[in-house]
C-alpha cells in the first residue's frame, strides 16, 4: 500500500490529522456486550479502538466473543394451558416449556408420557 512498506507511526499520525481522522485506543475495558434478539454476543478483556472521521466514530473490537443465548420468554397463559392439560404443578408445566423451547404441544406430550 505504501512505497517502502516501513511506515513512521509519527508520520502516520499526521497523515490522518491531515485527513481529519483519529484513533484512539480505549484503554481499561473490562467487557463489551452486544445485545441481539437471539442472544449477546460478549467479549471479554476486548481492545477497542474508536476511530473518529468527519465527526462520526467507529469502534473495532478485537479479542474472542461467546454466545449468550436470551433466557426463553415463557408467557403464563402458556403456563397454565399445560397445567390444565396435564395436573401438573406451574413449576413443572414451565420446565417442559422451557425444556421444549415454548413448544406448548411438546411440554404436555412430555409432562404426559404420550
Amino acid at each position: 500500500m505504501f512505497p517502502g512498506g516501513k511506515i513512521n507511526p509519527k508520520k502516520m499520525k499526521q497523515m490522518m490529522k491531515q485527513l481529519g481522522m483519529e484513533i484512539e485506543q480505549l484503554e481499561d475495558v473490562k467487557r463489551v456486550v452486544i445485545e441481539t434478539g437471539k442472544g449477546n454476543y460478549v467479549f471479554d478483556e476486548a481492545e477497542v479502538v474508536a476511530t473518529i472521521m468527519q465527526g462520526a466514530t467507529t469502534y473495532q473490537i478485537n479479542g474472542e466473543a461467546r454466545f449468550e443465548p436470551a433466557a426463553l420468554d415463557i408467557p403464563e397463559d402458556d403456563v397454565k394451558l399445560v397445567m390444565e392439560q396435564t395436573g401438573t404443578t406451574a413449576a413443572a408445566a414451565r420446565e417442559a416449556l422451557a425444556a421444549t423451547d415454548g413448544d406448548i404441544a411438546g411440554a404436555i406430550l412430555r409432562l404426559t408420557g404420550a
